[in-house]
């Protein structure tokens, strides 16, 4: 049989394909995987460059004439030309403190729980048990108020387990409020620990609203007094999240009076926080003052102050 000409160049190039990659996988096999292995006499396994690494290198060319060879070509050029330098880690340092440990999710669990105000909605006594346990044995620490939401559920062993926790929860709260409270009062003129640690205590819990109304009034109005006295001590230990606490805790009991003398602190010692305007915007829009609210909105839109989604949708929504 006489093959044409291109039937020939063909049979030529697969000839020298498979030549190639014959000789490649003996040099392979026979010296480079034996001397990087030697190399590497410490290592229990070599993963990289050894006789299997070879082996499949060889199938590929094989059976890909010309572009297996051509594609293994091009990846050694560019290791030997971009790839091989090393990473200089000299500044880079690695601590334990910056270490967050990711927990995986138990989906088995968490598929079959759903909210408690779901649960009670659609009366679901085994989901609202599921649910009520998952935060019980969880951080209950911003679930307060889910857990107060459970004590109307038609299902008494539900409400028996929200009125258990949400009882010893709120006690332990006057309890510790009232020790703190007591410090305040025995600190000297330079002592704030207790003013700023108390602050942020009853704020967690209050901006819950999980008392009744005369008892979270009265918890505010303590609030608000540790917050005086420190400002009166050292103004500069009131942070930004005291400031917003309070004021948003005022204006929840209505006391737009002293709501708005704090709102004017916080203009004075830190205009430049993103809730000096918030809470600004909250109390002119409560209290109707359309001049004021839009004089406050425009001098946010001027301000360097990065906005979070909810107050960019406020802006969008009264520009």
């Amino acid at each position: 049989m006489i093959l044409t000409r291109e039937e020939s160049i063909f049979l030529l190039v697969l000839v020298l394909n498979l030549v190639i990659a014959l000789a490649y996988f003996i040099y392979g096999t026979i010296i480079a995987a034996p001397v990087k292995t030697r190399k590497r006499k410490g290592e229990t396994e070599v993963l990289r460059d050894n006789r299997r690494t070879y082996l499949i290198r060889f199938l590929v060319m094989v059976l890909c004439p010309v572009v297996g060879i051509l594609f293994f070509l091009v990846s050694q050029f560019l290791y030997l030309t971009i790839f091989r330098f090393g990473v200089n880690l000299d500044d880079v340092t690695f601590k334990k403190d910056r270490v967050e440990t990711q927990v995986k999710a138990n989906e088995e669990v968490e598929r079959n729980v759903i909210p408690v105000e779901e649960a009670i909605a659609v009366n679901d006594k085994k989901s609202l048990r599921t649910a009520m346990m998952s935060i019980i044995r969880g951080e209950m620490d911003g679930s307060m108020s889910s857990i107060a939401l459970a004590l109307d559920a038609e299902d008494s062993e539900t409400a028996h387990y929200a009125a258990s926790v949400l009882s010893d929860k709120l006690n332990e709260f006057r309890m510790n409020v009232r020790k703190m409270y007591a410090k305040i009062q025995e600190e000297s003129s330079d002592q704030t620990e207790c003013e700023e640690e108390l602050i942020g205590y009853m704020n967690h819990l209050l901006k819950e609203k999980i008392f009744t109304e005369l008892e979270q009034n009265g918890f505010v109005r303590m609030m608000e007094e540790a917050a005086e006295i420190l400002y009166n001590k050292n103004a500069s230990k009131l942070t930004a999240e005291h400031y917003e606490g309070v004021c948003l805790r005022l204006m929840e009991t209505e006391d737009f009076e002293k709501a708005e003398k704090w709102c004017n602190r916080m203009v004075e010692h830190i205009p430049e926080e993103l809730c000096t305007y918030t809470c600004r915007l909250k109390l002119y829009f409560t209290l109707r003052d359309r001049t004021a609210f839009f004089k406050t909105l425009d001098s946010l839109k001027k301000s360097d102050v990065v906005i979070d989604s909810e107050t960019l949708e406020m802006i969008r929504i009264f520009s």
